[in-house]
């Protein structure tokens, strides 16, 4: 009874969803499980947020959808001298509203991503200036050489500074402390497609932005998106096969060959560049909920590694994920600059091991502890998290698990009150010192586990400034090195993602899981 008035509420979203204007040509329909975050381009770094604002906003620097970098609202740029890059900016653009782009907007909106509530200064670190040279040039000047500054760059996505002035948003919105603003729900943007309804959690529109500067060289038809968060897996799926919706997002693994095989539809397949794993509070002295006190388990590198080895990943991959998984041994994926393979190796799975470990370390009957969970955020996050449920019981390590919305989780993440937790990690900047600075510096934004390593601080501020390429990687391997022997995280996999869409609607995948739809096209 439940489930069917779910089914039926979430129907009845859709149904409205696509009572459109009868001069809407070509209206796309889509859902997945967890909503954006927030519409302020700003304010958090988060996947599905970044993927629904580049379709309103834009960056400098595009990438496509085999991740190479492209021309955005910048040009063309390059070094003119060891720390200072120069980007030529595209002319003629113009924001939604009608105001011209120029290189005061780009200023602003760096200045706005440095700022002390924006969750994207991470990317920035190295940044000592930002200046204007004429209203098409731009020039980023770095505390120290940084070769890859344009690959930082990809998600810092360009605000109007007078639209920001006008309506109070010249800082991002705080997002932990559920601070509202107008940039929240509204938008202006130089992007393919304008927000015309938001409505958190229930739908979103957006209409075709018809002076959109790269309509020629990207091409979509679309004229319309309506998007619809469904976080009932099977309420999805049925709305995918009954053909309410275009496109799905995040099929559920084991629905994918009942709708590979329906007529009509495709399922398209691709390795993301995302890696899921475990944190736990290593700093705290004494976890927050758990039956030890006056001590922490896991600042002890025993009892990290025993739960390290006391999961077996190749049954996570083969019944939770149905194979849609590669079991990680460091916390980043094939393409980025960093990745080998020998690092990405697993100890085995030894649950005797992880018992003799934690007897060692002074708990020969376990303990307890809580794992926070998020169960709308990735394939099968809370399935997962079940079976480190179980398999950690095995060791006596007694979890309770709390699986919420994201929208719950993260928040305790970037506030570091989580004492053990799952969390997936993308890497827009395809490169490993992304990783480093945000999850494993004393001060990175997301370092939940509470990590003070003084060299690796050291080696994340060197690898962003070291201009020789042969010496930024040496110190890279000694980076992931570290991470690795010190069991700082544990790893489980690297996630696979599949699309579902009709087989009328032709749209590439893309590694990083953000639909372009600034590509698509329905056909007739």
């Amino acid at each position: 009874m439940k489930r069917s008035a779910l089914g039926i509420g979430v129907c009845a979203v859709l149904a409205t969803a696509v009572a459109v204007p009868a001069s809407a040509k070509n209206v796309l329909k889509w859902a997945s499980q967890g909503d954006a975050l927030t519409f302020d381009p700003q304010a958090q770094n988060e996947s599905p947020t970044n993927a629904a604002n580049v379709l309103v906003y834009e960056p400098l620097v595009y990438r496509d959808a085999t991740l190479a970098k492209e021309p955005g609202l910048a040009t063309s740029w390059k070094l003119v001298n060891p720390t200072t890059w120069e980007f030529k900016l595209r002319s003629g653009v113009k924001f939604q509203d009608g105001a011209a782009f120029d290189a005061e907007d780009v200023v602003f909106t760096f200045q706005r991503a440095m700022a002390a509530t924006s969750d994207f200064k991470g990317y920035l670190t190295s940044v000592a200036e930002v200046k204007a040279v004429d209203p098409l040039t731009v020039q980023i000047l770095t505390k120290g050489p940084n070769p890859i500054l344009p690959d930082q760059i990809t998600t810092i996505l360009i605000m109007d500074k007078g639209w920001s002035e006008k309506h109070g948003v010249t800082e991002p919105q705080n997002y932990k402390e559920k601070q509202e603003t107008y940039a929240v729900r509204n938008a202006n943007g130089t992007g393919p497609f304008k927000l015309t309804l938001r409505e958190p959690g229930v739908r979103t529109v957006m209409t075709r932005n018809d002076g959109w500067w790269g309509a020629a060289h990207f091409g979509h038809n679309l004229d319309e998106i309506q998007y619809t968060p469904v976080a009932n897996a099977a309420t999805r799926v049925a709305a995918m096969l009954s053909g309410e919706i275009d496109f799905l997002l995040d099929p559920p693994v084991q629905d994918l060959a009942r709708l590979s095989s329906q007529a009509g539809l495709k399922v398209i397949s691709t390795p993301q560049v995302r890696t899921i794993f475990l944190g736990m509070d290593q700093g705290s002295p004494e976890l927050r909920v758990s039956n030890v006190k006056g001590k922490n388990p896991f600042a002890d590198k025993r009892v990290r590694q025993a739960l390290y080895q006391a999961i077996d990943v190749e049954a996570i991959k083969k019944k939770v994920m149905r194979d849609q998984s590669a079991p990680a041994g460091i916390v980043t994926a094939p393409g980025v600059h960093g990745y080998k393979r020998e690092l990405d190796q697993r100890l085995a799975f030894d649950p005797e091991a992880s018992k003799k470990l934690l007897a060692d370390a002074g708990y020969p009957s376990g303990f307890e502890v809580k794992l926070d969970c998020p169960n709308d955020r990735y394939v099968n996050d809370e399935g997962i998290c079940q079976a480190v449920v179980g398999m950690l019981g095995k060791v006596g390590v007694k979890v309770t698990l709390d699986a919420q919305s994201k929208t719950l989780h993260f928040p305790k993440i970037q506030k570091r009150a989580t004492d053990f937790y799952l969390l997936g990690w993308g890497v827009p900047t395809l490169d490993s010192h992304y990783i480093f600075n945000y999850l494993y510096t004393t001060d990175g934004p997301w370092n939940a586990a509470q990590l003070k390593n003084a060299r690796m601080d050291e080696l994340t501020k060197a690898i962003e400034a070291e201009g020789d390429l042969a010496k930024r990687d040496a110190m890279i391997a000694e980076a992931w090195k570290i991470a690795r022997e010190d069991f700082t995280y544990l790893p489980l996999h690297h996630q696979v993602i599949s699309w579902v869409m009709k087989d009328t609607l032709d749209m590439p995948i893309s590694p990083d899981d953000y639909p372009p739809f600034r590509r698509a096209k329905m056909k007739k």
